[in-house]
């Protein structure tokens, strides 16, 4: 359907304000959603089903649940913290193993899709690959609470039915440092928004692929750039978000790089290292105390 320019509302894209001020919990500064997403070789086939066939193309992905993954949870073992996987419900049948050594660890396992298909809006398959998703995680006994939209999109049909299934957050907008409550189109509240930040996607620095060549940045210019983030973000109060891949931070040096940001944030200490359900949790909290404000 084509649209024109006389289509487009006059009005705001996010009906929300700004995200309010709340304290976070222990007496900490700021706050870090440590996140990564489990795509496996489904951030491979959502571009196109056919590259299924392209094996070299998959073993990007394949690298996920053979190396990548597991070094992840090494690391995260090493540090003693806790993080969410949103994780695709292809990968999740594909990989059962892997979610389930996801659950040993106690970490979160959040919804992301079956297909890793991007939600436009109108989307035929919106609705499919919600519950397949969900049907999906319930084979290793989770009914997630927390969703990352695919490619990061959304749109009011999404959101709706994210609030209908029961879901506490979103991880997907960026358009704030802080938590804060969706409004949905009829004015009411939506889920709540634990908005990522865009220059903790490691893919965009440390993943080149024959359908996404790029540059890959070397450590000392991505260390730089997340200290310089966080330092700031918690100067500012406010929240970063992680949106990491084992795919790419589960190799050699991007391992290492990613070592050396937590092992930085830990020295800060006035930063909570949390998962999506926490912070989420703690917001809800806050929200019902009365102790937001905007």
């Amino acid at each position: 359907m084509t649209r024109s320019y006389d289509d487009v509302p006059i009005r705001p894209s996010n009906l929300a304000g700004p995200a309010p001020e709340f304290p976070w919990p222990h007496g900490m500064r700021a706050a870090m959603m440590l996140s990564f997403d489990i795509d496996a070789e489904s951030a491979i086939t959502s571009k196109d089903p056919s590259h299924a066939d392209k094996l070299v193309s998959m073993s990007y992905g394949g690298y996920e649940a053979r190396v990548g993954l597991p070094k992840v949870l090494e690391l995260l073992r090493e540090l003693d913290l806790k993080a969410t996987f949103f994780t695709t419900g292809w990968a999740a049948d594909a990989y059962p193993a892997m979610v389930e050594s996801v659950l040993r660890d106690g970490h979160e396992v959040g919804h992301h899709g079956y297909h890793h298909l991007l939600p436009d809006p109108g989307s035929a398959h919106i609705e499919d690959e919600l519950a397949r998703g969900f049907e999906a995680l319930a084979k290793h006994g989770v009914r997630p609470v927390g969703y990352r939209a695919p490619y990061g999109e959304s749109c009011d049909e999404l959101r709706t039915a994210l609030k209908r299934e029961g879901i506490l957050y979103s991880s997907s907008w960026r358009d704030d440092v802080r938590p804060y409550r969706q409004i949905l189109p009829d004015l009411t509240a939506g889920v709540v928004e634990l908005p990522p930040s865009s220059c903790f996607d490691d893919w965009m620095h440390g993943l080149s692929t024959r359908f996404g060549a790029r540059s890959i940045f070397p450590k000392e210019h991505v260390l730089s750039m997340w200290k310089d983030e966080l330092d700031e973000t918690r100067a500012w109060g406010a929240m970063v978000g992680t949106v990491l891949h084992p795919l790419v931070s589960g190799r050699p040096m991007r391992l290492r790089l990613l070592r050396n940001f937590l092992l930085y944030t830990i020295e800060c200490r006035d930063v909570w290292i949390a998962t999506g359900e926490q912070i989420a949790r703690h917001f809800e909290a806050c929200e019902a105390a009365g102790s937001t404000a905007p």
